[in-house]
């Protein structure tokens, strides 16, 4: 602006100073005109010097006025600069922002609820014959304990939601429902061809490990505390001991819910439900029930 205003400065001054000297050529032509031929005068030769000086003159002012009105009605190089870093501005802003991914590894435990107990000493006097026959009564309770990593794919699931993210969830956990149980195969051989309860079997620790790749939404997306749920994942049993047909692995599927809250920057601790079901049990070992717990995550 302060540019500007100084070229019209200079532009308004060379218009007055080429006023001026337009109008003394026509003053010094004029007296020149007047002053009579026969008074032995002769035109003084310092006046048309003057003349002719002020008519150069006055040439390189109106070239230099030229000169101006020119660079005025061109842009300059520094606005130009200027124009083209504004045009990158405003193609900057217009591009969406692409938020950035947060992955999430967790460690989680808690309580586990079987709708069967594993086991059984029902059947033919006692002995588990017929049902579960490899493994003795124990609870249908459980702790379990294991860890998850939550791998984010994008934030507005899939341009459907705002603030709404898609992951996917990789977990295992371990379940222990006894430990040291009588072996049900020892029952029976100890009660039929011995006629004795003493243990021939090692004791055995009743357990199971479960493998879920399951899909993972997760609400308000830059908030501290997140609601997520799990419509439907994939499930992976793997028991100990076998089956009576000895079958160690079955498949199904589990739904969850839950939420999350980052205490610190990149900490976060949470909690969640999940209902575990298989359309079949394994030759005789329902795995179906449900878990309740809590974990604790680190972002990365």
């Amino acid at each position: 602006m302060k540019k500007t205003n100084m070229q019209w400065g200079v532009i308004a001054t060379a218009t007055v100073a080429i006023v001026g000297a337009l109008a003394s050529p026509q003053a010094l032509a004029k007296t020149k005109a007047k002053a009579p031929a026969n008074e032995g005068y002769a035109a003084a030769p310092s006046t048309n010097s003057r003349v002719d000086a002020l008519e150069a003159q006055l040439q390189a002012m109106q070239a230099e006025l030229s000169s101006l009105r020119a660079s005025q009605n061109r842009p300059s190089a520094e606005a130009a600069k200027v124009q083209e870093l504004d045009e990158w501005a405003q193609s900057v802003k217009a591009k969406p922002v692409e938020a950035a991914k947060d992955h999430l590894f967790a460690v989680r435990g808690g309580w586990m609820h079987f709708n069967d107990n594993r086991g059984s000493a029902a059947g033919l006097g006692g002995s588990g014959i017929g049902q579960d026959i490899l493994t003795s009564p124990t609870d249908s309770d459980a702790f379990y304990y294991g860890g998850a990593i939550d791998f984010n794919v994008n934030n507005d699931l899939f341009g459907l939601m705002k603030n709404t993210s898609f992951g996917i969830e990789f977990g295992v956990e371990y379940a222990e429902l006894g430990n040291r149980k009588d072996s049900g195969l020892d029952n029976v051989i100890t009660t039929a061809a011995l006629g004795s309860t003493t243990n021939l079997q090692k004791s055995v620790s009743v357990n199971q490990l479960r493998i879920n790749a399951s899909p993972k939404v997760k609400f308000l997306h830059g908030s501290k505390f997140r609601p997520w749920l799990i419509p439907v994942g994939l499930d992976i049993n793997i028991i100990s001991p076998p089956s009576d047909a000895v079958t160690v692995l079955n498949t199904g599927m589990q739904f969850g819910a839950g939420a999350e809250y980052e205490l610190f920057r990149g900490i976060v601790i949470g909690a969640d439900g999940r209902y575990h079901h298989t359309f079949d049990d394994v030759d005789g070992v329902d795995t179906d029930g449900f878990t309740l717990g809590g974990s604790l995550g680190f972002k990365f």
